[in-house]
C-alpha cells in the first residue's frame, strides 16, 4: 500500500506519469518507419493497415482478459509487465527481418498498451496528493496522448538524420522502458491485493446509472480515436503518394502535431469543465476532418497540418471529459475496469476504420480512400454531439 508521505510529496504520481509515456512512445515508434519497411521487405500500404490493425488487436484483448488485473494483484506489477512487453516489442523490431517479426512486435506492443492504459491512468491519479487529483486526471490523459505524440517525433528525427534508421531508435527505448522500470520498482502500491484475478474475457459492463452518458461518451471517443488511428498509421503513405513529401522527420512532425493539439485541448478542457468539452470536442473535430479532406483534395501539406491540430484538439477536448465522467462516476472497486471498457471501444475506433482506409484505397486510391474517411469520422462526431445535446436537453427538462 501506499505511503502517504511519499505521495505528498508529490513525486510518485509524477513518476508514473513518466513510465505511461515511455511505454505509449514504444507503440507509436514505427509510425514513420513504415514507408521503410515497405521498400526493405516489399508489402503494400493495406499491410500497413493490418501490421497497425494487430496492434490494435493487441490491446483490446489486454483490456478484455486483463482490465481488472491491477484491482487484483496491484498496480505496480502490472505497469512492469507492461514495460516487460514493451522492451520485447522493441527488441522485435530491432532484429527485424520481416513481416513475422513486424507483427509479433506490434502484437507485444498493443498488449503492452492494453495493460498499461487502464492501469497506469489510475495509478497516476491515485498516487497523486488530494489537492492535486484534477490536475493528476489531466497529467494521465496527457502522458497517454504525449506519449503517442513523442514516439514518431522521436523515430522521425532519428531515421532521417542519424544512421541507423530501423536500429537506434529502438535501442534508444531499450534505454528508457529500462529507467522506466526502476522508477516502477520504486513506487507505493495503491490497492490492497484481493486473490488471483479471474483470467477469463471480461465483459463490457458498465454501470445502469451511468450508460447514456458513457454511450455519448464513448461515441465521441471512437470518433477522435479513429483520427488518431489514421494518422498513425497511414499518415506517412498520405505524405508521400498524396502530398509529395517523403522526409521522415516531417512525417513525424505531423503525427506529433496531432498529439501534441491533442494535449492542449485536453488542458483547455480542464478549464471548460466535461459538460462543455464532449460536445464542444465534437464539434472542433468536424471541423477538423473538414479540413482534412480540403487537403487531400488539393493536396495541400500545409492545410493538413492545421486539419491535424484542429482534430487534435476535439479529439483532447472529447477524450479528457470522457475520462473524467468515467472515473469520476465509477464505483472504486470498479474504476479500471469501467476505464478499461471505454478504452476497449476507443480502440476499435482505431483499428477498425483504418483498415477500411486500406482496404478501400486498393479500390478507389490512397486519397479517394481518405475523404471517404473524413466523412464518416465527420458524420460519427456530428452524431455524438447531437446525442449529448439530448442528453442535455432531457437533464434540463426534468
Amino acid at each position: 500500500m501506499e505511503s502517504r508521505s511519499d505521495v505528498e510529496r508529490g513525486w510518485p504520481f509524477l513518476a508514473a506519469a513518466y513510465a505511461f509515456v515511455v511505454t505509449m512512445c514504444g507503440t507509436t515508434l514505427p509510425t514513420p518507419l513504415y514507408s521503410l519497411y515497405q521498400r526493405e521487405f516489399g508489402f503494400s500500404s493495406f499491410m500497413v493497415t493490418v501490421i497497425f490493425a494487430v496492434y490494435a488487436a493487441g490491446v483490446i484483448v489486454a483490456l478484455l482478459l486483463l482490465g481488472r488485473m491491477s484491482d487484483f494483484i496491484g498496480r505496480r506489477p502490472v505497469l512492469l509487465a507492461a514495460l516487460a512487453l514493451s522492451g520485447l516489442s522493441a527488441v522485435c523490431f530491432l532484429l527485424a527481418g520481416g513481416l513475422p517479426e513486424l507483427f509479433t512486435g506490434r502484437t507485444l506492443s498493443g498488449l503492452s498498451a492494453g495493460l498499461a492504459t487502464g492501469t497506469a491512468t489510475v495509478m497516476v491519479i491515485e498516487l497523486a496528493p488530494e489537492r492535486r487529483r484534477r490536475a493528476a486526471t489531466l497529467l494521465a490523459t496527457g502522458a497517454n496522448l504525449g506519449g503517442l505524440g513523442v514516439g514518431p517525433l522521436l523515430a522521425g528525427l532519428l531515421a532521417q538524420y542519424a544512421p541507423a534508421p530501423l536500429k537506434l531508435v529502438f535501442v534508444v527505448d531499450l534505454v528508457l522502458v529500462a529507467v522506466a522500470a526502476a522508477v516502477v520498482l520504486a513506487l507505493p502500491e495503491t490497492v490492497r491485493t484481493r486473490g488471483r484475478p479471474p483470467l477469463r474475457p471480461q465483459r463490457l459492463r458498465v454501470p445502469k446509472e451511468m450508460r447514456t452518458t458513457f454511450a455519448a461518451a464513448a461515441m465521441a471517443g471512437f470518433a477522435g480515436f479513429a483520427t488518431l488511428g489514421l494518422f498513425t498509421s497511414v499518415s506517412p503513405t498520405f505524405l508521400i503518394e498524396v502530398e509529395g513529401e517523403s522526409n521522415l522527420a516531417v512525417a513525424g512532425a505531423v503525427v506529433f502535431s496531432v498529439f501534441a493539439a491533442s494535449v492542449a485541448g485536453q488542458a483547455l478542457g480542464r478549464r471548460l469543465g466535461p459538460g462543455r468539452s464532449l460536445p464542444g470536442g465534437c464539434a472542433v473535430l468536424v471541423a477538423g476532418m473538414a479540413a482534412i479532406a480540403v487537403s487531400l483534395a488539393i493536396a495541400s501539406l500545409a492545410l493538413l497540418v492545421l486539419g491535424a491540430v484542429i482534430a487534435g484538439t476535439g479529439q483532447g477536448l472529447s477524450f479528457l471529459a470522457a475520462v473524467r465522467v468515467v472515473t469520476g462516476r465509477s464505483p472504486a472497486d470498479r474504476r479500471a475496469e469501467v476505464t478499461s471498457a471505454l478504452f476497449v471501444l476507443m480502440y476499435l475506433g482505431i483499428s477498425i476504420p483504418v483498415i477500411g482506409v486500406g482496404a478501400l484505397s486498393l479500390a478507389v486510391g490512397l486519397r479517394s480512400a481518405g475523404l471517404v474517411f473524413t466523412g464518416c469520422v465527420a458524420l460519427l462526431a456530428a452524431a455524438a454531439l447531437l446525442r449529448l445535446r439530448g442528453i442535455s436537453d432531457a437533464a434540463s427538462s426534468r
